[in-house]
């Protein structure tokens, strides 16, 4: 199984996206005198971390999806694994076997399996269905696959956002001790 979860690539991003979810890009100050000489910004220093603060919220609220939507896939792949597996047990299976099934926690019973050539899949949203052997193996193969993809994109989306996150508490720093540099020097011209 770790060869096919090996085999998927990472998607290929859309042109001129730097992450799949879509998040915005932070820009990094580099010239904080000129940045607040912006007339939006100009000698209002709360409102400027007020701004700086909701950017930051906001990647804090995607950084939370991100980490349990990763959660989710990082549970859903083992248990495609399982599944992929007892297919291969059942086309495998040539006579009856005795083996116990799991009702509920610590309560299992003892049943024969004889061979068969169907299974059922749970899809979700309390819906089963019966497929083949064959297309049941394929559309686990297939759901494994896009599990897979999705669980890079999204490692790759908290990469993204990690950095969006550092470059925006930099800010905030940066333009926090600009407005301590502006009061001291005000503070100082007043004095003299």
């Amino acid at each position: 199984m770790t060869s096919l979860i090996d085999s998927v690539k990472m998607p290929k991003l859309p042109e001129n996206q730097k992450s799949f979810a879509g998040i915005p890009q932070a820009v990094f100050v580099e010239d904080i005198d000129q940045f607040m000489a912006l007339s939006e910004n100009e000698s209002n220093v709360e409102k400027v971390l007020q701004r700086l603060d909701e950017q930051h919220g906001k990647y804090k609220f995607m950084e939370f999806n991100l980490d349990s939507r990763r959660r989710r896939l990082k549970q859903q792949i083992p248990d495609l694994i399982k599944s992929l597996e007892m297919v291969q047990v059942l086309k495998d299976q040539t006579e009856e076997k005795e083996t116990q099934f799991l009702l509920s926690e610590q309560v299992f019973v003892k049943t024969i399996v004889p061979p068969t050539k169907t299974v059922c899949l749970w899809l979700g949203a309390n819906v089963m269905l019966e497929y083949p052997l064959d297309e049941a193996e394929v559309l686990l193969k297939q759901n494994m696959e896009s599990a897979i993809a999705n669980l890079k994109s999204v490692e790759h989306d908290q990469d993204f956002l990690r950095d969006q996150l550092t470059t925006t508490e930099v800010n905030m720093a940066r333009v926090y001790n600009w407005g301590v540099k502006k009061r001291q020097s005000a503070g100082k011209a007043a004095a003299s």
